[in-house]
C-alpha cells in the first residue's frame, strides 16, 4: 500500500544521483527544492480557510495545537516554540505533541506513530476541548498516531485542519480543513524530511504568522510584541517603537522603561499620550490588538 503514496515514489531521473560528483548531488537537491514553493502556492486558498477557522477558535478562548510524528512532530514542535519569543503569546497558547513524547525530539521514536490510540491519549491529556483548533501533520498523510487524534478532534467538535503531502490523503479526509502541498517525490524515496518537509515547514510559517497577525499579535511588518529579554530584542524593542512613533532611540529607551518593559504599552503611550495604566487599558480593552487602538477602530473592523 505505502508504495502508492506520492512521498514513496522513486523517480528514474535520480537512478544515478549517488555516482555523481558533489556539486551535481546539490544541483539536483536544489532544482528539486525548488518546486516547492509552487506547491504551497497552490494550496493559499485552503491555507486561508484553515487560518480564518483556527483565528474564530483562538478569539473565542481556545488554543491552538499541532500534532505529529518523526519529522512532521518535530516541525509542529518548532513552530509552537517559536510563538512565545516572536508574538508574546500566552503559555498554551499554541502549543504541539510529538508521538513518542519529548524523547523523540532528538532520537527517533519509530514504533510510536503506529498507534492511533495513543494519538487520542496525548491529545486528551493536553487538555483539548470543542474550543480549540488542532493541525495534524503527516507527510504522507496516513500516520495512525495523527489520523487518530484528528479523527477524535473533529468528533468532539474542534476546527481540525491537516498538513499532508500526498493526494487524497487519509488525513485529508477525517479533516474539516486539508491542506495538500504536493511537491513530488523526493530524491531519496520516502525520505520526507526533505521536499516534504520543507512544504510543510512553509505552511506552518503561513498558518502561525498569518494567524498571529489578524490576532493583532503585530503591528505592520513589525513585531510589536517582542519580549526585550536579551540584548538584541531589547535593540529591536527600541527601533520598533522608534519607527512607528518617530522619538528619538534614547526617548524609545525611556519609554520602554515606564511602559513596564511593554513595546505596544509604550507606543500607546507615546502616540495618544496617556500614562501607563491608560495604555493597558485601552490595549485590554482592544484584546491586545495595537491597531485597533491607534486608529481607533472597532474590535472586528
Amino acid at each position: 500500500m505505502l508504495e502508492y503514496l506520492l512521498t514513496e515514489h522513486e523517480l528514474a531521473e535520480w537512478h544515478t544521483i549517488h555516482s555523481l560528483p558533489t556539486g551535481g548531488i546539490l544541483s539536483a537537491m536544489s532544482a528539486a527544492d525548488a518546486l516547492v514553493p509552487a506547491a504551497v502556492a497552490h494550496e493559499i486558498p485552503r491555507i486561508e480557510r484553515a487560518v480564518d477557522g483556527i483565528v474564530a477558535a483562538l478569539d473565542r478562548g481556545g488554543s491552538l495545537i499541532y500534532i505529529g510524528a518523526g519529522t512532521s512532530g518535530r516541525l509542529g514542535v518548532i513552530d509552537a516554540a517559536e510563538c512565545p519569543p516572536t508574538f508574546n503569546t500566552p503559555p498554551g497558547l499554541v502549543r504541539a505533541l510529538i508521538a513518542g513524547g519529548d524523547a523523540a525530539l532528538r532520537r527517533s521514536v519509530e514504533g510510536a506513530e503506529d498507534d492511533s490510540e495513543a494519538g487520542v491519549r496525548d491529545l486528551t491529556a493536553s487538555g483539548v476541548s470543542q474550543n480549540d483548533a488542532v493541525v495534524g501533520i503527516s507527510a504522507s498523510g496516513r500516520t495512525p498516531y495523527v489520523v487518530g487524534a484528528l479523527t477524535y478532534a473533529r468528533h468532539l467538535g474542534a476546527v481540525t485542519s491537516g498538513i499532508s503531502c500526498t493526494p487524497d490523503s487519509e488525513l485529508s479526509r477525517v479533516v474539516e480543513f486539508p491542506i495538500e502541498p504536493l511537491p513530488g517525490p523526493e530524491i531519496l524515496a520516502g525520505s520526507t524530511r526533505l521536499r516534504a518537509g520543507t512544504a510543510t515547514k512553509l505552511v506552518l510559517n503561513m498558518i502561525s504568522t498569518a494567524v498571529m497577525i489578524k490576532l493583532g499579535y503585530t503591528y505592520g511588518g513589525l513585531m510589536v510584541n517582542v519580549q526585550p529579554t536579551n540584548q538584541k530584542l531589547e535593540d529591536r524593542a527600541r527601533r520598533i517603537i522608534r519607527q512607528i512613533t518617530g522619538v528619538s532611540i534614547e526617548r524609545a529607551a525611556e519609554l520602554l522603561d515606564l511602559a513596564g518593559r511593554s513595546v505596544p504599552a509604550a507606543i500607546v503611550m507615546e502616540k495618544k499620550g496617556v500614562s501607563r495604566s491608560e495604555a493597558e487599558r485601552l490595549l485590554t480593552q482592544a484584546r491586545g490588538r495595537l491597531g485597533v487602538v491607534l486608529e481607533e477602530k472597532a474590535l472586528g473592523e
